[in-house]
């Protein structure tokens, strides 16, 4: 019987060499990752397991501590947050530790500094670290105790995922993005459609995407309950890492004959722009039938570890052009790292956002979560580029998020309604 991906990966990161899915098993981690708000828990659990000792971390170049949804810190409690994470990493040595000026998102920060590979076992104390199954890794969202026992012992416990494939076919329709094949995927399987399973992507439409549309998608998989998303590595990933040596990861494939507990077709020439209402992503709508709707919208959100890449500023800068932001709302654009940021100053599309009347903000998860930088007043309605729409998720627990991509949150801050650049 032949093994998924996902399967190999795991088989080959324990000690049981005949591990398939429904296998519980102790798994070597190659990278695990915590933030300001999941890190400072986890080293209390780690100060348990080394107390008495004289051990420190397993390995001070295979952890990454990136401060960044209360950041720029802002107040006193997310201060303190950020500097226990400060404290933990120069006591212990820890080699990847991003502070502000060097921090980013966590999602958009760790490829891009190719902290991650194909092959690896990655996790990390927040639930889209499984935006790394873009390029072919196991990667997925543990608890801080899980993380804090991984920074002492470099291990974690699973237990390995069925599969399920997803294999999208057909030709892309003008606009629709990795975000819209997500969001639709989603609204076909629901929210707990893809509970404790690997999502695994393929079909021609995978693999003619670039690695920000790739990231997306699996970013989102968690979303569906997944427990990893995950993509076959290609060309296109091998040319996102020209610059890794090969022999420094491994490439994994399934096998024609692997068992998944579900094979899902989806026709994307027949996939609009999609729209994910209050107060679920499954909740989605085609553009068609949103742009009839004429929704008003207080704030659009332009961003996240899910759309804060080069690639989908630039869609937004293209749309916007020399239009102005609606007067009626406001338009928030966050740049996913700082590098980002910088190629888009150069690119000229941070000038376009201010001439237009966008704020743009230094590299956080603020709006997304509730945090800072664009909280919802009573009956406020916003537009985002961001990942979940819960009740409540990015403030009030009486407004309403919409989920979109890109484009048409750029389309909906110009005209103050939800809509797509063709209307």
């Amino acid at each position: 019987m032949g093994l998924t991906i996902t399967e190999k990966i795991l088989r080959d990161h324990t000690d049981n060499k005949n591990a398939v899915a429904g296998d519980i098993i102790l798994a070597n981690v190659d990278k695990c990752l915590g933030n300001d708000i999941t890190a400072p828990i986890s080293f209390d659990v780690f100060d348990k397991i080394i107390e008495g000792t004289n051990k420190g971390v397993f390995d001070r170049e295979k952890i990454i501590l990136t401060p960044d949804h209360f950041t720029p810190n802002k107040d006193v409690a997310s201060a303190m947050q950020s500097k226990k994470l400060k404290d933990f990493s120069y006591k212990h040595k820890i080699l990847y530790y991003f502070e502000m000026g060097r921090v980013g998102i966590e999602h958009c920060l760790i490829p891009q500094e190719k902290l991650v590979l194909p092959g690896e076992v990655f996790i990390g104390a927040d639930s889209h670290t499984c935006t790394y199954g873009a390029l072919g890794a196991f990667s997925t969202g543990v608890g801080s105790t899980d993380l804090g026992v991984a920074m002492a012992l470099g291990k974690c416990w699973f237990k390995i995922p069925e599969s399920i494939k997803f294999i999208y076919t057909g030709k892309l329709n003008k606009w629709v993005s990795g975000k819209d094949l997500i969001l639709y995927t989603i609204g076909q399987i629901g929210v707990d459609g893809a509970t404790y399973k690997a999502m695994e992507f393929t079909g021609d439409v995978i693999e003619k995407l670039s690695m920000a549309n790739r990231f997306t998608m699996c970013n989102m998989a968690t979303e569906a309950g997944g427990k990893n998303g995950i993509i076959p590595p290609d060309n296109i990933t091998k040319n996102y890492l020209k610059d890794v040596e090969e022999n420094k990861y491994k490439i994994y494939n399934s096998d024609k004959d692997a068992q998944y507990e579900d094979i899902i077709e989806f026709d994307c020439s027949k996939v609009e722009p999609q729209v994910a209402f209050p107060h679920l992503p499954e909740n989605t709508k085609p553009i068609s039938e949103v742009h009839n709707m004429q929704i008003e919208i207080d704030q659009v959100v332009i961003g996240s570890c899910t759309n804060g890449r080069l690639e989908d500023l630039e869609i937004a800068a293209k749309i916007i052009g020399n239009n102005k932001i609606n007067s009626k709302l406001r338009c928030i654009v966050i740049p996913g790292t700082q590098e980002i940021y910088l190629e888009a100053i150069k690119k000229g599309y941070i000038e376009l956002f201010v001439r237009s009347g966008a704020i743009v903000s230094t590299p956080t998860c603020g709006p997304c979560l509730g945090g800072h930088m664009g909280i919802l007043a009573a009956n406020e309605r916003a537009l985002s580029t961001t990942n979940r729409n819960f009740l409540g998720r990015m403030g009030h627990i009486e407004s309403k998020v919409y989920l979109s991509s890109p484009a048409i949150a750029a389309a909906s801050a110009i005209k103050g309604y939800i809509t797509s650049p063709d209307y």
